[in-house]
């Protein structure tokens, strides 16, 4: 099957037929939520031209004031873990903590969550230094074009990255990929993410949907259609039948999800959770995934979880009925 060339004859309905029975049979109907924790909101890099942090880097004088508490992102962790919910990865910006840091964090994740944790914290030589606290390593390739990923992240080397996740198989780690759909990619770029796959023997890739921030130089652009986003998933899934496929949509495109579940996806993530969690936009998601005729694991509405048993961190108690107390506040919230 030449899978680009279905994409360009719109044939993406006979995509998703195959993608859906591939994921099917292999992975079965099982559906992850995941929620990516960032660390901090600062990035020295601060150049990738469609990201959030791009637009924050002169605006913060301090990068330290960046960082988030870690009672604030151990709190996060528990309550995931209540809501039955997997840490997509552990997230934050170049140049703002030490690997000793990111390893103290992570080892007490694994241990609040009982699940080693997958790191997204940018290039590093240090992977060495990490143990069994890890599952893997996530590369933020972006696009897998090179000559247009430079483009984009001018500072994010893909020749460094690759090398990153490479050491990272050596080192026994699982390895992924992030991908933004709607950047300007021609569809001709599926095969260079299809030999970036092969090359490096990728175990997951995570896509995103284009979310226009402003201040960046994608502020008016469109997102993707959600077709042509479901298209690329599905041709991974069936060039790929076992690889792990998260895809990620923002609240204004909560409809994306049964398809992009059509097309192969494991596992979907990109939400505001505590602003979210119980209300009409939470179940909104769990309807989708309904229709889309898979069981989720996990819930995005069962108030009850949030309490959950008691924690063995007392010292956390705050923070978690902070997030807690958000839940309550936006049960009625109209718009995100």
């Amino acid at each position: 099957m030449d899978l680009i060339e279905k994409i360009k004859n719109k044939e993406i309905f006979d995509l998703l037929y195959e993608a859906n029975k591939i994921t099917e049979k292999i992975h079965g109907k099982d559906i992850t939520l995941e929620r990516a924790i960032f660390l901090s909101w600062w990035c020295e890099k601060g150049d990738c031209k469609f990201c959030y942090m791009s637009s924050q880097k002169d605006r913060i004088q301090n990068p330290d004031k960046a960082k988030r508490h870690v009672k604030g992102i151990y709190a996060e962790a528990e309550l995931t873990k209540r809501m039955g919910w997997n840490i997509e990865f552990l997230s934050g910006g170049y140049g703002i903590y030490e690997t000793s840091e990111i390893k103290e964090i992570s080892e007490t994740i694994y241990d609040i969550t009982d699940n080693p944790v997958w790191l997204n914290i940018g290039i590093t030589n240090d992977l060495d230094q990490y143990g069994e606290e890890i599952i893997g390593i996530t590369g933020a390739v972006e696009t897998p074009n090179p000559k247009f990923q430079h483009e984009i992240c001018p500072s994010k080397s893909l020749t460094q990255i690759k090398s990153m996740l490479n050491q990272a198989g050596e080192l026994g780690y699982k390895k992924a990929i992030t991908i933004i759909i709607g950047l300007g990619e021609e569809i001709e770029h599926l095969n260079d993410l299809f030999n970036l796959i092969e090359e490096l023997e990728i175990d997951r890739i995570i896509f995103y949907s284009l979310n226009p921030h402003p201040d960046t130089e994608y502020h008016l652009t469109p997102q993707p259609a959600s077709l042509y986003y479901a298209s690329i998933v599905a041709s991974v899934r069936i060039r790929f039948p076992h690889i792990e496929i998260i895809t990620g949509t923002w609240t204004d495109n909560l409809a994306n999800i049964g398809v992009l579940l059509k097309a192969g996806s494991n596992g979907i993530t990109k939400f505001p959770l505590f602003k979210m969690y119980g209300n009409r936009f939470g179940k909104r998601v769990e309807e989708e995934v309904k229709w889309a005729n898979k069981n989720l694991i996990g819930s995005f509405s069962d108030m009850n979880r949030l309490k959950g048993p008691n924690p063995l961190r007392p010292e956390l108690d705050p923070y978690i009925q902070r997030y807690i107390d958000m839940c309550y506040d936006n049960q009625d919230i109209k718009r995100i």
